[in-house]
């Protein structure tokens, strides 16, 4: 039984782009993620265009998965401009869909943001010129303040944080070098050095690499399904990562 590992197992997987030609593909895919994983991690672009349709397909490939689901949404997620939409859809469902929030499940605490683009390191696009630059800027500022947030209210000892934009350049190496700056951003990374965390998962970079670490080592694992599938041929395309968790102590 959960109660009594000392570790809670985490399956991982984003960009999942559900619509009406996915139907049936999904199901299959958390129900093994269900049999493997006592949590299930969806790191965005949850849906194709982001219509309340796809997120209904979604709700339903998700429904035999009788395990806890935490998500964050993506920029698929947005393109309809329901993404609000999405978001009720999947929590009626219950899915724990976290923008700026937090949650505890079996004891360690999750920290959820979508992210956003800008680069990385000195590269990163900075908040000067045009207006619309600083407002570029700023959306990535107020992501990693959302992220902060929520971490800073989290109590538990184990701590993990999930986004669909990449904190650190190492997980989008093998991306075209042009499209780096749209890929995500360091000042996400701040957060995850100010309040450290076990382990941080994202999607987006389709042909990014598996694994990288922030500057205080913690492991950033790149989930997006099209890598996965890529990279583990013949293999359910999530990622199963084991987190410590604190067990009471014994009577």
């Amino acid at each position: 039984m959960i109660q009594e590992r000392e570790v809670l197992r985490l399956a991982a997987v984003g960009d999942l782009h559900c619509s009406k030609s996915t139907t049936g593909q999904l199901r299959p895919l958390f129900l093994q993620a269900a049999e493997a994983a006592d949590v299930l991690l969806l790191c965005g672009d949850l849906t194709d265009y982001g219509t309340p349709e796809e997120a209904h397909l979604l709700a339903e490939e998700l429904a035999p998965a009788r395990i806890p689901v935490i998500a964050v949404l993506g920029n698929h997620d947005f393109e309809s401009g329901r993404q609000d939409d999405v978001r009720k859809i999947l929590s009626d469902a219950g899915v724990h869909v976290l923008d700026g929030e937090a949650c505890v499940i079996h004891g360690v605490g999750f920290a959820g943001i979508k992210g956003f683009a800008g680069g990385f390191g000195r590269r990163a696009l900075g908040p000067w010129g045009e207006p619309v630059i600083k407002q570029f800027v700023n959306e990535a500022l107020q992501e990693a303040l959302k992220l902060e947030s929520a971490l800073a209210k989290l109590r538990t000892t184990e701590r993990v944080a999930l986004m669909h934009y990449a904190p650190i350049e190492g997980t989008v190496v093998g991306e075209p070098l042009e499209i780096y700056a749209f890929l995500g951003s360091s000042r996400l990374e701040d957060p995850l050095i100010r309040y450290p965390v076990t382990a941080v998962f994202h999607g987006h970079a389709h042909r990014g690499a598996l694994e990288g670490k922030t500057v205080n080592g913690t492991p950033v694992h790149n989930v997006a399904k099209p890598l996965l599938e890529r990279s583990w041929p013949g293999r359910p395309p999530f990622k199963l990562v084991e987190i410590p968790r604190s067990l009471p102590a014994a009577l």
